[in-house]
This record gives structure tokens, C-alpha cells and sequence, in this order.
């Protein structure tokens, strides 16, 4: 279930690069800013009673909670730009491909976590598929004349690594509180309150062009109730049950949806090669949610939380009755 719930959250995401072509007048830092930014505040209201009830452990866990708000502040501004700067398909790509390797990284030096063998061989699927994906984007960009500089392209693809460190931090962080016996909805909703509090002067900042027409402030409502504060609602369940690095791993799910939608709704090309990464990410999606086998299910649940948590408390916030 919980993986499930990552991978409905990670379809809506796959719609952002669509809907922002569907207000070309509003920058990236604006659509970014209204997305996270309203939809973390949305988030934090909808949680309140939840993180009123959690405030001294999320207190207890403050400097969690400003590492996982300053990442969720810095991502979409990251994200945004870079798919910007280097078309939505690369853009989305090297944000969400590289965000595995992060989590990884992350989890391995700060937990201690050993990585199964399984999450080895789903990601190495997925971001082979990824890099297919980037490849056949490129390719197609190549025979556009009114393509952005090599330059640019690179900065375009520096912020989508930006992003993807920001968005490990923030779902580690997010996954640490849970895992400290806070609510998803209490964690998710005090780090993306505080990553909507400090997107919020961005907005104000920017954000002119999405009251200027109708059109561009249905794409901002749009954005900020369905992909983010519904998103990050299935987001923050999944990982009640299972690790960062699983759940930004299932998330590559969203560049493959963001290439179809690119090619059913707005009208690009996809060459066989991005076909091809679409069907390995969707290999690593099935290698990741395919069930354990008897015996070992129990042992890999249990590796999979932070060591010395247990598996109760772990679950405890999100399970127990009147809790979310």
C-alpha cells in the first residue's frame, strides 16, 4: 500500500511539466513557488489538529524539520528552472533519476543503511531508463534550430541536480519524523508548512503574471491543490512504510509519465529510445513492488527502518486510532 500510494503520488507529479506549458506567460520560479508554496501551507492547515498534537516531538526533531522545510523551499525552485532551461523532459529526468542516488547516498551515511539487493537491481533498471529518456529528448532537441544554447542547457541540468538533493533531503527528513513516532500528516505538514512560509515572498515576488488571466491562475490552483497538497498527502503515507531511497526510486515513475503526456497532449516526438526507458523504468517499478518471498519479507520490512526504531513505534503515529 504504501508503495502504491508513492506511485499515485508520482502520476500527478508526471502532470506539472504538461500544465505549465498551459501558462507560458508565468515563470519557473512563480510556478514553483504558488505549487510548493500554497500547496505546502494547504497541507499544514489540513493537518493542523495532527501537528498540534506532535509539537513537542516535532520540536525534539526541529533541526529535521528546518532541513526537510529549507529543502522543500529550494526544490521546486531548483526543479522548475531547470525543466525550464532544459526542456521539460530533461528537466524532469535528471531531477527525479538522480533523486535515488541521493536518498542512497544520504541513508547509507547518516543511517547506516545497507542497501538490498533488490533497490541495486530496480535502480539500475530505472535509471538506465531515465538516461534513455534523457538521450532520445536530447536527440529530438538536436534538430530544433530554435534549441536553448549549450549553456544553458548545462545550467538547466545543474538545478535539476539541485533538485534532486533537495528532494532526497526533504523525503529523508520527512521519513526520519515519521519514524521518530510523529504522524505523516503532522511531519509532512510542519516541513512543508515552513517550506511554504519561505516560498512564500518568491510568490509575492513573482507571482503578477498568475492573476492576470484566468487561464494562468486555473494552472496555479491547479497546481498547487492536485499535484502538491494531493500528492504530498499520498507522498507522506508511502513513506510511512517504506524507506526514502524506495520511495524517491518508485517516483521515477513520474518523468516516464511526463514524457507521455508530452507526446499524447502537447505534441512531441518520443523516439524509441525514450519508448524504451519507459518500459524499464516500468521494470523497475515491478521489480520494487513485487511481492518478497515467504521468509524474507519479515527480515527486509525490518532493515528498512532506521536502526534502533522499532517497527511499531515507526507505524505507530500513522496507525493508531484518531491519529491521521
Amino acid at each position: 500500500m504504501g508503495a502504491l500510494c508513492v506511485l499515485a503520488a508520482s502520476v500527478l507529479w508526471g502532470t506539472t511539466g504538461t500544465a505549465a506549458t498551459l501558462a507560458p506567460d508565468v515563470g519557473p520560479l512563480a510556478i514553483g513557488a504558488v505549487a510548493m508554496g500554497l500547496g505546502g501551507l494547504m497541507q499544514t492547515l489540513a493537518a493542523a489538529p495532527q501537528v498540534a498534537r506532535h509539537a513537542s516531538r516535532l520540536r525534539e526533531q526541529r533541526r529535521t524539520v528546518l532541513l526537510g522545510g529549507a529543502s522543500v523551499a529550494v526544490y521546486p525552485l531548483a526543479f522548475y528552472s531547470s525543466m525550464h532551461l532544459a526542456g521539460v523532459a530533461v528537466g524532469t529526468v535528471v531531477s527525479i533519476g538522480t533523486a535515488p542516488l541521493a536518498s542512497a547516498l544520504i541513508e547509507r551515511v547518516v543511517d547506516g543503511r545497507r542497501l538490498t539487493r533488490r533497490w541495486s537491481v530496480a535502480a539500475a533498471l530505472g535509471l538506465l531508463g531515465t538516461v534513455l529518456l534523457c538521450v532520445a529528448e536530447a536527440a529530438r532537441a538536436a534538430d530544433d534550430t530554435t534549441g536553448a544554447s549549450v549553456a544553458t542547457t548545462l545550467l538547466g541540468v545543474s538545478l535539476g541536480l539541485v533538485a534532486a538533493a533537495t528532494y532526497a533531503l526533504y523525503s529523508w527528513a520527512a521519513h526520519r519524523l515519521i519514524t521518530r513516532r510523529i504522524a505523516s500528516r503532522a511531519a509532512m505538514g510542519a516541513v512543508f508548512g515552513l517550506g511554504g512560509l519561505l516560498l512564500l515572498p518568491v510568490l509575492l515576488a513573482t507571482g503578477a503574471p498568475l492573476v492576470s488571466s484566468w487561464s494562468n491562475a486555473g494552472v496555479g490552483a491547479y497546481m498547487a491543490l492536485v499535484p502538491m497538497f494531493a500528492g504530498y498527502v499520498l507522498f507522506g503515507w508511502g513513506l510511512a512504510h517504506v524507506p526514502a531511497s524506495t520511495a524517491t526510486t518508485l517516483s521515477l515513475l513520474e518523468p516516464a509519465v511526463a514524457a507521455v503526456l508530452a507526446v499524447m497532449v502537447v505534441g512531441e516526438h518520443l523516439p524509441a529510445a525514450g519508448w524504451t526507458g519507459i518500459a524499464l523504468v516500468v521494470a523497475c517499478l515491478a521489480v520494487l513492488t513485487s511481492p518478497a518471498p515467504a521468509g524474507r519479507g519479515r527480515r527486509q520490512r525490518s532493515s528498512e527502518l532506521v536502526p534502533g526504531d522499532d517497527v511499531g513505534d515507526a507505524r505507530e503515529g500513522e496507525l493508531a486510532p484518531g491519529r491521521s
